[in-house]
């Protein structure tokens, strides 16, 4: 697939602000410092698309991106770390768990999760929550490129392993780089062969 046009369309408080359109999305999703706006980025070759900070938990709301005005590009709040209060978390898990479980368009959710570090209890528990939910999910690992080959391979099974344990079949999974544009291709012709399929229905 090749992104020719991406452009931010609106941020919403909730599900039900969502654009009126029958598009299939895909959104995007991860603890607070995952890269994940890098990662948005670079899918779409646009440095400036998703705001990336220095201080993580800045997306605050559901924001909608139009690709190729064929498809959205959803960048959700990240869960974890950034600096809440207990009423500001509860809002965005509400928001958050609104948009997953109640938006038509939704067709997948990636879950990024930073390859560097072993297989985290929060990260987990949202995966479970996903499939406990019947949501459609694939895991997208970032900052490969913080890693040697053979760490990279290592850490990679090693958070396979840990989901055989709940898990009788793995998710997609893909294994990116926002610096390198590693898993770029297999990324977008996973979109891609998805919304094919779509079309097919």
């Amino acid at each position: 697939m090749e992104i020719k046009t991406a452009e931010f369309t609106l941020s919403a408080p909730r599900e039900s602000m969502c654009p009126k359109d029958t598009k299939p999305e895909y959104a995007f999703i991860g603890r607070s410092n995952v890269g994940k706006s890098s990662l948005i980025n670079m899918l779409c070759n646009n440095k400036k698309l998703a705001k990336t900070s220095a201080t993580p938990g800045k997306t605050l709301l559901i924001n909608h991106f139009i690709i190729n005005r064929e498809w959205y590009l959803v960048d959700l709040p990240g869960y974890g770390f950034a600096k809440r209060s207990k009423s500001e978390v509860a809002r965005l898990e509400q928001m958050i768990a609104g948009y997953i479980l109640q938006r038509k368009q939704l067709v997948n959710v990636f879950v990024l999760v930073d390859v560097r570090h072993e297989a985290q209890k929060i990260d987990l528990e949202f995966i479970n929550w996903l499939g406990g939910s019947g949501i459609p999910f694939a895991i997208v690992f970032t900052k490969a490129d913080k890693l040697s080959g053979g760490k990279l391979a290592a850490n990679v099974e090693a958070y396979k392993k840990v989901l055989m344990e709940t898990w009788e079949e793995l998710p997609p999974i893909f294994v990116t780089s926002s610096e390198k544009k590693l898993g770029r291709d297999e990324l977008l012709g996973y979109i891609s062969d998805v919304n094919k399929s779509l079309e097919t229905e």
